[in-house]
């Protein structure tokens, strides 16, 4: 049963603006929907906030493209804007652990080529050797027609997210 792309992507507005910034007026010539963003720090402390035993910062930010469906330049193109982007928005600082650069693709149908350029996408940026914390590309394309997700290596949280969010729909 296929699910209609303009109210699923209400849908996943709704999941993610309990946890993230929605931004939905960004300026590019590709089908972006979206972007949200999430900032997390963690802290503890030893009797008073001045003795902070451990600091952990975690950020993300989430790109989502829907089309009827995606030829491999354009994901390469849409990945590429998110990459560029969401690098900048990345302060690296002793406490950072990491920056995650999500990129969505909604489709009513992915082809098997769609499906093989997402699971190749690779990204992975280190600071000051790991010790300022990392960013990794987590990428995903939903094929609303089968409510199935494939993702890369880095992004297998995605499929579970989704596999959620379509149980939840059904």
């Amino acid at each position: 049963m296929a699910i209609d792309r303009a109210t699923f992507i209400e849908v996943l507005k709704d999941a993610y603006s309990a946890y993230y910034d929605i931004t939905e007026d960004v300026d590019t010539d590709l089908p972006l929907s979206f972007r949200a963003a999430y900032k997390n720090m963690d802290e503890l402390f030893f009797i008073t906030k001045s003795a902070k035993i451990w600091v952990n910062e975690k950020n993300e930010y989430c790109y989502v493209f829907s089309a009827p469906s995606f030829d491999a330049e354009t994901v390469k193109a849409c990945v590429d804007f998110a990459l560029k982007d969401g690098l900048p928005r990345v302060k690296p600082h002793k406490e950072h652990q990491c920056t995650n650069i999500k990129t969505v693709f909604l489709a009513d149908e992915a082809t098997d080529a769609e499906r093989q350029a997402v699971r190749k996408l690779r990204f992975t940026k280190n600071y000051k050797f790991g010790l300022w914390g990392f960013t990794n590309l987590l990428a995903g394309i939903v094929d609303l027609r089968e409510q199935k997700t494939v993702t890369n290596r880095e992004g297998h949280e995605l499929a579970a997210f989704f596999k959620k969010l379509f149980a939840a729909r059904a």
